[in-house]
């Protein structure tokens, strides 16, 4: 065996340890590892964790919850959108899908005045209550376009927070530009999600919307219902849109609800009639 030499070297001595495999990387730092089946428990201890500690920290002691359409757009881009649609139409009139997006886009503009009333909502609740420095009543929405960016936007029309909580989608959704931007949240479970919309809620005001507005509105009605809520006020903004789409008094007449359920949300046309309503139930101001 040959002596070890001046310019020589024992490889095993002289190897240092550079750690290239994932396993290294310290379990918090690991986002691969966090993206693991196995770890969903603690993701959605972390979800439930930090909106919680963000808004306290903030000093949000109570919302209102906003929901309806993220397409229902301000009147002015609705009237564009039809001008557009009848434009397209135009190029070829007997075209069935253009005539379809021209009788979509009057309906759009005709149920857009509701993005007016929720931005006045917005403006009127966060001027009433933000007030002094304190956070009562903050506008909450869930973050994206339409009746949401209103909601947001009547608040910093009042130079007021509101709170937006975005959920990731298979197709990209975007915070509207209206939200506080320390309190611009983004979810990857739905439950977290409406489980931070009622954790602070005192009322839930519910515009014309899809799937995920009813969603909502209906998830609400039975915590009230089988009381694991209580104390929320819901108004319906619109009740010829929801007469419309719920047949109510059939439910009652079927025996599907009590009667005492008919009382657990209120309608309103505007926004000074929605907040009049809550303020009635939480006996809070209703103007200023």
């Amino acid at each position: 065996m040959p002596l070890m030499g001046a310019g020589s070297s024992d490889d095993s001595a002289s190897r240092q340890a550079h750690p290239t495999s994932s396993s290294y990387i310290p379990a918090d730092r690991d986002i691969e590892f966090l993206q693991r089946d196995e770890l969903r428990p603690l993701r959605l201890g972390l979800e439930l964790l930090k909106p919680e500690l963000i808004q306290t920290e903030q000093g949000i002691r109570s919302t209102i919850v906003v929901f309806g359409s993220s397409r229902l757009v301000e009147p002015s881009l609705a009237r564009q959108a039809l001008e557009a649609a009848k434009a397209e139409l135009k190029t070829a009139p007997q075209d069935a899908l253009r005539q379809q997006q021209v009788t979509l886009a009057e309906r759009r503009l005709a149920m857009a005045h509701y993005y007016d009333i929720a931005r006045e909502f917005g403006r009127l609740v966060s001027a009433t209550c933000q007030i002094d420095g304190q956070c009562d009543y903050v506008i909450v929405t869930g973050g994206g376009p339409g009746i949401m960016e209103a909601a947001n936007r009547g608040a910093a029309d009042a130079g007021a927070k509101s709170i937006g909580l975005n959920i990731t989608l298979p197709h990209e959704q975007h915070p509207n530009p209206y939200i506080t931007p320390d309190l611009c949240f983004q979810f990857r479970y739905f439950a977290l999600r409406k489980m931070h919309f009622l954790l602070r809620a005192r009322a839930l005001v519910v515009f014309p919307g899809g799937f995920g507005t009813l969603d909502e509105l209906f998830e609400t009605l039975t915590l009230l219902q089988t009381g694991k809520t209580r104390n929320i006020t819901i108004v319906l903004i619109g009740q010829a849109y929801w007469d419309r789409l719920i047949n109510w008094s059939m439910l009652l007449e079927e025996g599907l609800i009590g009667p005492n359920d008919l009382s657990l949300f209120h309608f309103a046309e505007t926004a000074q009639q929605a907040w009049e309503l809550i303020s009635l139930n939480h006996g809070g101001p209703a103007s200023r």
